[in-house]
């Protein structure tokens, strides 16, 4: 009895010392994929309603994780395991000049899949592919001389065989917003002739906002991907007050892909309601009690209210908070929404750090939903348009 109970005691020390050691064996990528892996599965807000296999992602990149080096390995792991996400909205906080760059923030071009052919179906207006005189319409046969499907592999995510029209449309943005070290190269067949373009991808202007008077009708105030920055609220309230007594108002927030924060997009609202009305709704997982918290953020009147007619156009290039706006102004009842689908961001985001190599990440914890309980990235504009151009024309027709 003595020997067994020594032997048990011998067994169970040696399993420790083999536990620990094989702890401090890990090298600190491993520790911080593990982390990262980790804080995704716990905290991540869509692995469910994506139908992401993040157990299947683990064992995937697990595995490349040990055999990194150095940091810049580390970073591009990191951007492959992002990919198994397919959204736009899970990014690090640095990046390599080997990176692609982020959407829809460094997006210029929407290219989609149709049957056979990849066609250009939208442009950002004033950028850098509308600028090099790539058309609407146009069918796009090379990216930087390489057949595209061949690229798209390297963006889709690796965890399941069957990938879905979301995902194909996220390798697709990610293709052509390219990547920090390279020129992009694109090339077109127009009228039977194969034509190439390099646009060039450049960052927006630095005005907050841009407004003018349209007619005697109507105003304009357009939002120059300005939503985070706090300062947008004073010209915002400078710019309506000088169009308070048009009869129409256009809200451009085609030009907000980087998105913002709340607090701008509350004072944005509160200029347009004359009483404390609910904007969009909020979900988020306890996931250690099996058990879910919704909350209602509210918009508060302030100011002089604007009683006119308001028309807030919005397109590929409406992001995050420029898509809560949106959602919030239809919600409320005081905007008809003009536009093509938005940027279709999931969530509201957190941020988080590895602990080793205090590389910064951020991911969405929370759904958003419309009031009447539509998730934000599936909201359709009232009047629907195919892209830019037409939206531009729809609001030419309200401001009569």
């Amino acid at each position: 009895m003595k020997l067994s109970l020594l032997t048990k005691a011998i067994f169970t020390i040696v399993l420790l010392f083999l536990t620990e050691n094989n702890i401090f064996a890990q090298t600190k990528y491993q520790k911080d994929f593990y982390e990262f892996w980790s804080d995704i599965n716990k905290h991540y807000a869509y692995l469910e309603r994506q139908n992401i296999d993040w157990n299947k992602v683990k064992e995937i990149y697990s595995a490349q994780a040990e055999e990194v080096t150095n940091d810049n390995e580390f970073i591009q792991l990191l951007e492959n395991t992002l990919n198994e996400l397919y959204n736009g909205h899970s990014s690090l906080s640095m990046n390599l000049n080997t990176s692609n760059r982020l959407i829809p923030s460094w997006s210029d071009i929407r290219i989609e899949k149709d049957q056979n052919k990849y066609l250009i179906k939208d442009l950002r207006k004033g950028f850098g592919a509308e600028l090099a005189g790539l058309k609407i319409g146009m069918q796009v046969t090379l990216f930087n001389g390489v057949s595209i499907d061949e690229q798209l592999k390297s963006f889709l995510p690796r965890f399941t065989d069957y990938h879905s029209p979301k995902m194909y449309q996220y390798a697709l943005d990610m293709l052509f917003a390219g990547t920090h070290d390279k020129k992009r190269v694109i090339t077109v067949v127009e009228n039977g002739e194969r034509k190439t373009f390099e646009p060039v991808s450049y960052g927006n202007r630095n005005e907050l906002l841009y407004y003018k008077v349209i007619n005697e009708n109507t105003g304009y105030v357009k939002i120059n991907n300005s939503l985070g920055n706090n300062n947008l609220i004073g010209e915002f309230d400078k710019a309506l007050d000088s169009l308070i007594f048009h009869k129409n108002l256009i809200l451009d927030l085609t030009e907000t892909p980087s998105g913002g924060n709340s607090t701008v997009g509350r004072a944005i609202m509160g200029r347009f309601v004359n009483k404390l009305l609910p904007y969009q709704i909020h979900e988020f997982d306890e996931k250690d009690y099996d058990t879910k918290r919704h909350w209602v953020e509210y918009v508060s009147p302030r100011k002089k209210i604007y009683k006119g007619n308001v028309y807030v156009l919005v397109g590929h290039w409406t992001g995050s908070m420029g898509e809560g706006i949106a959602i919030g102004f239809d919600a409320l009842n005081r905007a008809t929404v003009i536009g093509t689908p938005m940027a279709g961001l999931l969530g509201a985001i957190s941020n988080f750090r590895l602990t080793e190599t205090k590389i910064g990440f951020q991911f969405p914890t929370e759904r958003l939903y419309h009031i009447n309980g539509i998730p934000r990235e599936d909201f359709i504009p009232k009047i629907l348009c195919e892209n830019i151009e037409e939206t531009l024309e729809k609001a030419k027709e309200v401001a009569l």
